[in-house]
């Protein structure tokens, strides 16, 4: 099958560092708002990538220059820069990126089951916005059904490397036992979350949490057994903390060098320990020039996975062979679609003809009472949608089939050239 008009082009982890990347976030409304990209479009932004979706008519290098022109526009890194960290797929290799993306194929960490939630919302969110049509609609479904049956049929997420697993794994090894630590979480959101549970789970105890909202800082500590505290009184608790995990979705750093220096004065032979999962970040890098202090970011993730990954990499085949069956499923569901133009048109011109013979048989008819005209009418629909049910399944059953010849013979045959 001829590739479909979808091109994705993006960031990682791989391509750009934390500094690049967190100049880059930003949200679908904010793209559309600089000027949408033709075609349908959905945005997938998260710590570790930022990837834009276009499905459009043309090629793939026009809509590059598109999409690197509106990045460039909406987030100020200048297009020259912007253009050496971006990757393009196109075409089914587009469609591929994001089932590995939504199965966790293509994270920082193997697996990580926060990405298949993050790839539902960008769908949600485009959804939304009004920003998609059956084409992405299609793909976005086929990802978030291939990374359901990775985690169900699959053990890819079962051992636990997530993020913040990997982060609390890093603390302990530079830090020590935290259960004999005072640990303080800055953010209430997902990640925030995941890392409570992470320490929950390690019988870490008297966690604190710090947030903007408090209510959303009381509702995570009650929840993993921790104390909350306003944002307000983060320079107090910070003082106090052994290890600091940061990850909220602050625009700019929370930690500056001047309050972790203040800090740090009130505890000049008590180290401290920050780890930063968040993008932007929540600590400003000079942070981790101050004496006493180790600071790690997320691009510091990568050296500190435990043995689980090496579980998960055993379960690769069995996400891929998953991939390659929903890929087949997509092609199909790509060749249908591409008969519903001609479907249109045959119900429309059937459409057409039902309303002339109508017309032509009421003025025949004369006058006749309202239950009769719509006994007469659902007739007429009725024979039209049964005429047209086979020959409108057989068209999808063969484009799906790749058998396009079909397709347009059939324009010819119902005179739809």
């Amino acid at each position: 099958m001829k590739n479909p008009p979808i091109t994705c082009l993006g960031v990682n982890h791989r391509t750009a560092p934390v500094e690049v990347r967190e100049r880059l976030a930003c949200t679908l409304d904010q793209l559309l708002s600089a000027g949408a990209p033709s075609g349908e479009v959905a945005l997938l932004s998260t710590c570790n990538r930022l990837e834009l979706y276009v499905c459009s008519p043309s090629n793939p290098a026009a809509v590059q220059a598109e999409v690197t022109a509106l990045l460039s526009g909406a987030t100020g890194v200048g297009a020259e820069e912007l253009s050496g960290h971006l990757y393009l797929h196109a075409g089914w290799d587009a469609a591929t990126h994001l089932l590995r993306v939504a199965t966790g194929l293509d994270s920082l960490v193997l697996g990580e089951p926060q990405i298949l939630g993050q790839v539902t919302d960008a769908f949600m969110q485009a959804t939304d916005a009004g920003s998609l049509g059956h084409c992405l609609t299609t793909l976005f479904r086929a990802a978030i059904r291939a990374g359901k049956r990775a985690r169900n049929e699959t053990a890819i997420s079962a051992n636990p490397a997530s993020v913040s697993s990997v982060a609390l794994a890093l603390a302990q090894q530079h830090a020590g036992d935290l259960t004999r630590r005072r640990v303080l979480v800055i953010g209430a959101g997902e990640m925030g979350r995941l890392t409570l549970k992470a320490l929950h789970h390690r019988g870490v105890t008297g966690v604190e949490v710090v947030n903007r909202t408090f209510a959303r800082a009381e509702s995570a500590a009650a929840a993993f057994g921790g104390c909350a505290f306003p944002l307000d009184r983060l320079d107090e608790r910070l003082a106090l903390a052994d290890v600091v995990i940061a990850a909220t979705g602050a625009p700019q750093p929370l930690l500056t060098e001047q309050l972790v220096a203040q800090a740090m004065a009130q505890r000049p032979q008590r180290p401290l320990l920050l780890v930063d999962l968040a993008v932007p970040r929540d600590i400003e890098p000079a942070v981790g020039d101050l004496p006493g202090v180790r600071l790690f970011d997320v691009d510091d993730l990568r050296g500190s996975l435990d043995e689980a990954l090496a579980a998960r990499e055993g379960e690769v085949p069995l996400v891929e062979a998953i991939i390659a069956e929903e890929v087949v499923g997509l092609q199909s569901a790509y060749r249908e679609m591409s008969v519903r133009p001609l479907i249109v048109d045959l119900r429309r011109k059937a459409e057409g003809i039902r309303q002339r013979e109508m017309e032509r048989t009421l003025r025949n008819l004369g006058a006749i009472d309202d239950a009769t005209l719509g006994h007469i009418q659902k007739l007429s629909q009725a024979l039209v949608n049964q005429l047209l049910h086979d020959p409108t399944v057989y068209l999808k059953e063969k484009a799906a089939a790749g058998e396009a010849g079909d397709v347009e013979m059939a324009r010819e045959m119902f005179g739809l050239t």
